[in-house]
């Protein structure tokens, strides 16, 4: 197992805050820095400002959101990081949901699957530095009614493969990031319930010829190292409520379903409820501290290395540590104490 860590979102004045994060995990040796867009800052550019001033770790787009760009935009912003990074860029993407996709970049939710593959299969014939012709139903390049011309990417990345990555919750997107995918990034993961998930993951790897062996299962884990379990799992529960409360529609919130396919079927119609009618203080408090703990590592440092071997065991080959801490440097000292934590665990590379 590897450590990566997800820097999140850059909000307000934290700028400083996520490079210290960025700079503290390439000296630990962590493997990956990943940053986040939704409809805030952009990860390429924050991206780029920590490849500049760090040295070994890799930077990752957790994700770079497909409706926002076109697939060759993505491919030319892949191509560029790999570049100035030295080859040290992972490409994630992702569908975002339809609150994003419709309201923010007026792109229609639709066929997200279909429009996924052949989003990736452009990308992927971009980098590979041949001539992107493709016709697909919702991509089609060069135009047929105009001038276009079947273009080569000019920009010759440092590697001849960049890895990519799909963002997936549901089995179907599961089954395709196995096949079309380099790796998963997985969100709200419990290594209880990993198996289902990673059985999707498994029937699209046969898809495409591949075993585990040729996949990253990059889980990105919300850590909070203390004493006592319960108080550990207070910082997360307003980003598990944001998620399975308010992050899409009542109609459509992959993570919402995501909760009820580990078993929380009446705490997710709950949460979503009190988050939807504004009720947040109360639809935090009813996360439950069970969903919390199965897919967190919380409490003492003892507790988090036997919970890695729970995290390992159920394929999860990279865990991507997101800080809960109230201040930069308890973030800092959370980085430390799952670098010692994976020591004692004997599972590092």
């Amino acid at each position: 197992m590897r450590l990566g860590v997800n820097l999140g979102y850059v909000v307000g004045g934290d700028v400083r805050d996520h490079l210290a994060l960025a700079q503290e995990a390439d000296r630990l040796g962590y493997s990956v820095a990943w940053a986040a867009e939704a409809y805030g800052s952009d990860s390429p550019t924050v991206l780029s400002w920590v490849a500049a001033q760090t040295e070994r770790i890799d930077i990752g787009s957790a994700v770079m959101q497909i409706p926002a760009r076109t697939p060759a935009m993505t491919a030319m912003t892949a191509a560029t990081l790999d570049m100035l990074s030295g080859g040290r860029f992972r490409l994630g993407v992702g569908v975002s949901g339809p609150q994003v996709s419709e309201g923010w970049h007026g792109v229609r939710f639709d066929k997200p699957l279909a429009r996924t593959r052949e989003y990736v299969d452009i990308v992927k014939l971009a980098l590979q530095r041949r001539t992107v012709s493709y016709d697909g139903e919702h991509f089609t390049l060069p135009l047929p009614d105009g001038p276009g011309k079947a273009l080569r990417l000019s920009l010759h990345p440092v590697r001849d493969r960049l890895p990519i990555y799909l963002a997936a919750v549901g089995p179907r997107n599961l089954a395709l990031a196995g096949e079309i995918a380099d790796g998963w990034l997985a969100i709200f993961f419990s290594p209880a319930h990993g198996g289902e998930l990673l059985a999707d993951i498994d029937r699209g790897l046969a898809t495409s010829g591949r075993g585990r062996q040729d996949f990253d299962v990059a889980a990105t884990v919300p850590v909070v190292v203390g004493d006592d379990v319960e108080a550990c799992a207070e910082p997360v529960r307003g980003y598990a409520a944001l998620y399975i409360g308010g992050m899409g529609s009542r109609e459509k919130n992959f993570y919402n379903q995501l909760a009820r396919r580990m078993g929380f079927d009446k705490a997710a119609d709950e949460v979503q409820d009190l988050f939807l009618d504004k009720k947040h203080r109360e639809a935090m408090a009813a996360v439950p501290l069970e969903l919390l703990d199965q897919t967190s590592l919380l409490g003492p440092r003892e507790r988090i290395v036997e919970r890695l071997h729970a995290y390992a065991e159920a394929g999860v080959t990279t865990l991507n540590v997101s800080c809960f801490d109230a201040t930069p440097e308890a973030r800092l000292a959370t980085l430390r104490a799952m670098a010692d934590a994976l020591d004692a665990s004997g599972l590092g590379d």
